[in-house]
């Protein structure tokens, strides 16, 4: 028995595939020519290198394989090419999940994202249920993640073995590239983030994560979808808990949302000029600010068994990772 896991050499995906190889399970890893495969190093797995976006790739990742970790995506809150981005997110992921029941896989995990979910403006947690339409996606990844979900719900409907799970944020080792909330990490660890703005996240460290994939495949109820969440925290308690972690002041200075917009498109237009990659404040990031991104796991709890530790291990396990690693 074999499971492959897409996005193995990405944050989460990398979790995934350790918590496999954790229980004995054979692993399966696809992986681009010329990627970056720090994630994998050590890592008993076998190597399939190609392109998502292929059909020839993808038809040779999923030959011979029982179960189907479709991790793998392109997460950025900012993109010169949203239709390189869809093409990963929407129209791969349809491919790969039609391709790997034609295979005979018989058992799969999608990670969506909450992205995808609704949100109350009360300060209820949110959870799979809360309402929500394609109008309230904000940027080119959440609504490419809303579009990707929906296919995939399809495909449940229509018999393929397909369990959902959305995670929250995930902090924690092996953030290499580092994902939006591990640069945010970065840049408070360091010093480098002086003032604040009214937002909020769902924090959970990243094998708490992988855990809950697991027992999505093992215990998820076929188009279903699980939230894997911890802890809902202002970004004010964050900062405050980062902090008390490098033994450094907080912040104490609350900026409008507003007064950073321009900054963000300032940001963006640099970028665009000067092709210097994803900016650190983000048009699109700073609109997804204006709600708190809070939710709860209660249904993945009761339904699977899932639970996370505690929030401040897994900012310390980003912290110390980080610092390992020569990130700070």
């Amino acid at each position: 028995m074999t499971a492959l896991v897409t996005g193995a050499t990405g944050f989460v995906g990398s979790a995934v595939a350790r918590a496999l190889l954790a229980r004995g399970e054979t692993v399966r890893v696809m992986a681009r020519v010329g990627g970056d495969r720090r994630n994998l190093d050590g890592l008993k797995v076998e190597i399939v290198e190609g392109d998502l976006r292929d059909p020839a790739s993808r038809r040779k990742a999923v030959r011979g394989v029982t179960s189907l970790y479709h991790v793998a995506a392109d997460y950025r809150l900012w993109t010169r090419d949203p239709a390189a981005m869809f093409a990963t997110n929407v129209e791969a992921t349809e491919g790969l999940l039609s391709e790997a029941a034609d295979a005979g896989v018989s058992r799969m995990v999608y990670t969506s994202s909450v992205a995808t979910l609704g949100l109350f403006t009360d300060g209820r947690d949110a959870d799979e249920v809360t309402p929500v339409n394609a109008g309230d996606m904000i940027g080119p990844y959440k609504r490419s993640k809303f579009d990707a979900e929906a296919r995939v719900r399809a495909l449940a409907a229509n018999g393929l073995p397909i369990v959902i799970v959305n995670p929250t944020a995930p902090v924690g080792p092996r953030d290499v590239k580092p994902t939006p909330t591990g640069r945010t990490i970065l840049e408070a660890a360091a010093g480098r983030m002086p003032a604040f703005v009214d937002t909020g996240l769902n924090i959970v460290h990243v094998d708490d994560v992988a855990r809950g994939h697991l027992l999505a495949h093992d215990k998820g109820v076929v188009g279903e979808r699980y939230i894997l969440g911890a802890e809902n925290l202002t970004l004010q308690q964050i900062l405050v808990r980062i902090a008390a972690h490098v033994n450094r002041k907080p912040p104490t200075v609350q900026i409008p949302n507003a007064a950073i917009m321009p900054i963000a498109y300032a940001a963006e237009f640099f970028a665009r000029v000067f092709n210097t990659g994803e900016p650190f404040v983000t048009v699109d990031g700073l609109k997804l600010a204006r709600k708190r991104m809070f939710f709860s796991s209660a249904k993945a709890a009761r339904d699977l068994g899932y639970s996370a530790r505690p929030v401040d291990e897994a900012l310390a396990d980003a912290i110390a990772w980080f610092r390992m690693h020569k990130y700070l």
